[in-house]
């Protein structure tokens, strides 16, 4: 492996006279490219060059400021130099040039209407656009519309830096255009959380009355929008069931258009599919087609299966023995339900912890774990056996660690247990109650801590077990009886049952890639049920997993544990 590695150095064709150079920009990949610093033995190991000829190469890239030399370590990092040229490279982009090529792409593949935008004071000027030649809206270039009503709008002010952002929405009139306008800031607040989490903006009708439309930011320097890409259509074709994978299909355009990240994702994309167990026996019992799904928790005394769909908001209510399911629409993001000792039903949302009426959709505020953190979102909960509510938290966009995770009394008293998390996720506890589960989901840990179930205390945190991120991500996990842990892998088109010692006892195969939660429920807690989610998936895998957002079942042999009941 390490003579091929010199090949990385080779010239690679460069004209006469060029070689050198060409093989000094291959050792600058080579640095760039490592996936940890690299120190001049590493180097010299993996090009080939030797000793002598490295080391005039390095001094000379130091020289120009295009490597620099960490001071602790003697490791080889970029130079501070790249970060010089890269803000001149955005000083001169050309937006709109860039652009173009990605407009009259979406334009044919899509039929529709495709339009550049950017931000025009405290409104949004399209700047150019592409139609199909059919049939469909028409947008004049120039134009200047609304930003509390316009997908594009939306998506621009979403992704501002948040002082910004909050000095703009003070300056919006809130006109109303179509009965379905925004029309005050805390509606907007809660559509602008969603579009943060899901990556790009909708907007059903809000501007013009038969008009849909998605639109994606374009993210430039420090990942502040410079542009938006929306697509608009009449409503009767870019209907709900079709604007969410326009969403998607907007966001790699603006990603190719700058070559930047923009939004972080949990993951780049669902892995290969392969089969390492019989799953004949997995059944879909609820082809829902949720964007989100998440958060299953069977409540006993309603012989029913509640479960969240965190981006089309909303609290469902599931019966397994009729197959019907009945939905709480609501305007905020809500990420987990749970039963309460008084008959109530507790969520976490983007307001904090609340109750909710479910017949109503009404909520009522219990507690807020994080004010004045609108960059965080609440995320996944879970009751401890003495009706303590631990809630984690999360940054919207994934780019921080950022989340913390809180154990709240029923008194409404918060405690911070743990700081420093990407994707506060999976909660659960051993049969035993002894030891506490917990998921990270980025960096693709479970981790098993102490627990004190008297005072509440979690400690001598250890890692349970690891992920590798090319076999998918942890989310959602729940604890049998016989004390196996369950966890749904993100992208891995599977469901792990670990043993109490962190070892793999069997694999669960799905037809969908991105299960997000797993929950006993049924006669007996005997009946596994698995949420899912379709969000940001490539037509080519909702083409092969339609039943991705769907509510999966199996009967795995050993049952589950009671759900706590939150004693507020």
């Amino acid at each position: 492996m390490e003579e091929n590695a010199s090949v990385g150095l080779e010239d690679r064709g460069a004209p006469a006279g060029a070689a050198a150079l060409a093989k000094g920009l291959a050792l600058l990949d080579l640095i760039a490219e490592a996936t940890k610093p690299l120190r001049f033995a590493d180097l010299q190991r993996q090009s080939g060059v030797p000793k002598p000829t490295l080391a005039r190469m390095l001094k000379t890239l130091m020289v120009y400021r295009l490597v620099r030399q960490d001071d602790e370590s003697g490791a080889y990092l970029l130079g501070n130099r790249f970060l010089e040229l890269s803000h001149r490279v955005w000083d001169k982009f050309d937006l709109l040039s860039a652009a173009l090529p990605e407009l009259q792409r979406l334009s044919i593949d899509l039929g529709e209407t495709v339009a550049l935008c950017r931000l025009d004071g405290s409104r949004v000027v399209y700047l150019e656009e592409r139609s199909s030649g059919g049939l469909g809206v028409l947008i004049e270039v120039g134009r200047r519309v609304a930003i509390h009503c316009s997908a594009a709008g939306k998506a621009l002010l979403a992704f501002q830096e948040p002082t910004f952002a909050r000095s703009l929405m003070a300056q919006l009139s809130y006109d109303r255009f179509t009965p379905k306008t925004i029309t005050d800031a805390q509606s907007l607040e809660a559509d602008l959380v969603l579009t943060r989490a899901r990556g790009y903006a909708v907007s059903y009708e809000e501007h013009l009355v038969g008009v849909n439309s998605v639109a994606a930011p374009i993210a430039g320097r420090d990942g502040v929008p410079i542009g938006a890409l929306v697509v608009l259509a009449p409503a009767s074709r870019l209907d709900s069931s079709g604007i969410h994978p326009v969403g998607r299909e907007l966001i790699a355009s603006a990603r190719r258009i700058t070559g930047t990240a923009g939004t972080v994702a949990i993951s780049s994309g669902p892995r290969p599919r392969e089969r390492t167990s019989t799953s004949s026996f997995v059944h879909c019992v609820l082809p829902w087609g949720a964007q989100l799904g998440e958060a299953p928790v069977w409540i006993e005394r309603e012989k029913r299966l509640y479960w969240v769909d965190i981006l089309h908001p909303a609290v469902h209510r599931f019966d397994p023995v009729t197959g019907k399911n009945e939905t709480c629409n609501v305007s905020k993001l809500v990420s987990a339900v749970l039963p309460a000792i008084d008959g109530r039903l507790v969520v976490a949302s983007q307001d904090g912890v609340e109750f909710l009426d479910f017949d109503r959709g009404t909520f009522t505020l219990f507690a807020e774990p994080e004010p004045g953190m609108p960059e965080n979102r609440l995320n996944d909960a879970k009751t401890d056996a003495r009706g303590r509510l631990w809630v984690g938290s999360m940054r919207l966009d994934v780019s921080r660690p950022t989340g913390n995770l809180y154990r709240i009394s029923g008194s409404g008293e918060v405690h911070r247990a743990a700081a420093g998390l990407t994707v506060a996720n999976g909660l659960a506890w051993s049969s035993d109650g002894r030891i506490f589960y917990f998921v990270d989901t980025v960096p693709g840990i479970i981790y098993a801590y102490e627990f004190d179930i008297g005072e509440g205390l979690i400690g001598n945190r250890r890692v349970f077990a690891r992920i590798p991120e090319s076999e998918g991500r942890p989310d959602g996990l729940t604890v049998d009886a016989e004390g196996g842990v369950w966890c749904a892998i993100w992208d891995g088109w599977r469901v792990v049952r670990y043993h109490p010692d962190g070892k793999i006892d069997r694999v669960v195969d799905l037809p969908v890639p991105r299960p997000t939660s797993v929950a006993f429920g049924g006669d007996d807690l005997a009946t596994l049920f698995i949420t899912s989610a379709r969000t940001r998936l490539p037509a080519s895998t909702l083409t092969e997993a339609p039943l991705s957002g769907g509510i999966f079942a199996c009967t795995p042999g050993v049952r589950g544990l009671p759900a706590n009941l939150f004693g507020g």
